[in-house]
């Protein structure tokens, strides 16, 4: 059966003419819903339409980009249709400056597609293993060649987080090594500032890139890369997709700025959201199901003998509660045995966190 949302994202919502608590999705702060974004939204159609219909700079998209500079306190970035565009935008962009790539296995598609189309060799590495990625190194890479390291910074089922520390601890071995990630999870969750796994991680520096997306803690649409003038100089020069491609609707751009203030703005947000994956860890620890001790809002029940998950959602949808069953290896990093992908929003009460406790200790 197909599964219709009738309402906006957000804690409640109604799919299939059924109001439930909603914990699927990539809505971290619920700005799909936010007022002040669907006002922003309105107010720069009005203004502007729909679209410049052209590559034309508009004052929206000014200030879009300079929300995302003033959000990861960079000097500059620039914004494409969506976060899967942002891969394919940065290996364009970087093939002149690598020879090899070395990608996590279980990478998102998005990144295995923007580095095919610089047509240097790819070779993977095992799962979040900085040791296979030395071994691989050592084994592939020319002498006196450069690697690109490439990786998503928190996988989308699992909630795993890349050891970008250990990466580029790995890569000062090789000079001029690149570190490049996808951190479309990562970005408005992780860090003290919220600015994704580098900050999470502790790794700053130069040659470390990655690309994101607008689409989920920022409420919107888009993707981006940011870094020096130098840098989104060299993206407009080098990369196709800024002069091919058509740029995002007026809404979307509006609507984008405006989560990325709110988030900005409101560190408060994301204390909430950390405070509410705490409260699940810890009851689902309860229950015996163990994951991983981090910020990240995606808790992940992995299947064991005695399990049905599958019958566990439909069950738990049943009692109004919505998580996502995904089955073996049906995502870019699912493992090979089906799992729950529970996504958790900033907006949670306690009362929905511990009703889907309550339930998942009758269906499990």
């Amino acid at each position: 059966m197909t599964t219709t949302i009738e309402t906006a994202v957000g804690p409640r919502a109604i799919i299939n003419g059924k109001q439930v608590d909603y914990f699927g999705g990539t809505s971290y702060y619920s700005l799909h819903a936010d007022s002040r974004l669907i006002e922003a939204a309105r107010d720069a159609i009005s203004r502007y339409g729909t679209g410049p219909g052209n590559t034309y700079d508009t004052p929206p998209m000014q200030r879009l980009r300079g929300e995302i500079t003033r959000f990861f306190g960079t000097q500059d970035a620039h914004v494409v249709a969506s976060g899967y565009l942002s891969d394919m935008m940065l290996a364009h962009t970087l093939a002149p400056r690598f020879d090899v790539a070395f990608v996590d296995q279980k990478a998102h598609y998005s990144v295995y597609d923007g580095l095919r189309v610089t047509g240097k060799p790819i070779v993977s590495f095992s799962h979040r293993d900085p040791e296979d990625l030395e071994a691989r190194l050592r084994e592939s890479l020319p002498p006196r060649r450069v690697p690109l390291v490439m990786s998503d910074g928190v996988f989308p089922v699992t909630g795993a987080i890349a050891p970008v520390k250990s990466y580029a601890d790995v890569l000062e071995g090789y000079p001029g090594g690149i570190l490049c990630i996808d951190d479309s999870h990562g970005v408005g969750v992780l860090g003290e500032q919220g600015r994704g796994t580098y900050e999470h991680g502790g790794v700053s520096g130069t040659n470390h890139y990655f690309g994101a997306t607008l689409s989920k803690a920022f409420g919107a649409l888009g993707g981006f890369v940011t870094g020096t003038h130098e840098f989104i100089e060299d993206v407009l020069r080098s990369d196709r997709i800024p002069e091919g491609a058509s740029p995002l609707s007026t809404g979307a751009v509006a609507a984008a700025a405006e989560g990325l203030r709110i988030l900005t703005d409101h560190p408060e947000l994301r204390a909430q959201l950390r405070a509410n994956v705490s409260h699940l860890r810890a009851g689902l620890s309860k229950l015996g199901i163990d994951t991983p001790d981090t910020p990240v809002p995606i808790l992940c029940i992995v299947g064991r003998d005695g399990m049905d998950l599958k019958t566990a959602s439909k069950r738990l949808r049943d009692r109004g509660i919505v998580v996502s069953h995904i089955g073996p290896s049906g995502y870019s990093d699912s493992p090979s045995v089906e799992v729950l992908r529970i996504a958790v929003f900033s907006g949670h009460t306690v009362e929905q966190l511990d009703r889907l406790l309550g339930s998942l200790s009758k269906v499990l």
